[in-house]
């Protein structure tokens, strides 16, 4: 991880596009503002854990429910010539 110290109104540039700013200090509590382009989605780690959660979740049950179409003998498959 790099470190490093930045005061109000001093930014980080990541890449060429990406430019965090120290926007406020104050307590303990530090504000940043991102400057991106509105294809680089930006969220706060605990936002982006929960979608990469609900995500992984969805696909799980979605992989389920095929696998469970798919062991059903009922179901023909195109082209199947064992009804002739």
């Amino acid at each position: 991880m790099l470190v490093l110290t930045r005061r109000k109104d001093e930014s980080i540039m990541i890449g060429d596009n990406i430019e965090i700013v120290v926007v406020e200090i104050k307590d303990s509590a530090v504000r940043i503002g991102i400057k991106a382009p509105k294809n680089i989605p930006v969220y706060r780690s605990e936002v982006y854990w929960a979608i990469k959660a609900e995500n992984l979740a969805a696909t799980e049950t979605f992989e389920v429910d095929l696998l469970g179409e798919f062991e059903d003998n009922s179901i023909s498959l195109v082209g199947d010539d064992e009804s002739k």
